[in-house]
């Protein structure tokens, strides 16, 4: 019987990527506070989550897919202010840190279902 790798050493945790999108928008002006909502709803619409207030992201399976969703995001960042695509493999994701108040949490979890295009 084969024993599980542990997470850091399985091929398939360094091929899947998480995207963050880290934005700074002005909200300032009405329309500045609607294109920040559009891009907000973009964001969900693309299948990212939101992570804490201006941080979101978003499991892909591969660097192709996350490439295809920064391309896709990137394309609908308003004129006006700042937006950051970051990726990391779910191996480094996993060794992420979560406190919630002085309590420790676990981080989310990649989905268990595949993407199909």
């Amino acid at each position: 019987m084969r024993r599980p790798r542990p997470p850091l050493l399985d091929p398939i945790a360094w091929r899947s990527m998480w995207v963050f999108a880290l934005f700074d928008l002005p909200m300032e002006t009405k329309a500045q506070r609607r294109a920040y909502a559009r891009f907000r709803k973009d964001l969900l619409e693309d299948g990212f989550a939101m992570m804490q207030l201006s941080v979101y992201f978003r499991h892909c399976a591969s660097r192709e897919s996350a490439a295809a969703h920064i391309r896709r995001m990137g394309a609908r960042v308003p004129a006006e202010g700042e937006v950051r695509f970051l990726t990391v493999t779910d191996a480094q994701f996993a060794r992420i840190e979560v406190y919630v108040g002085k309590r420790r949490k676990s981080p989310e979890k990649a989905p268990a279902q595949l993407e199909l295009f």
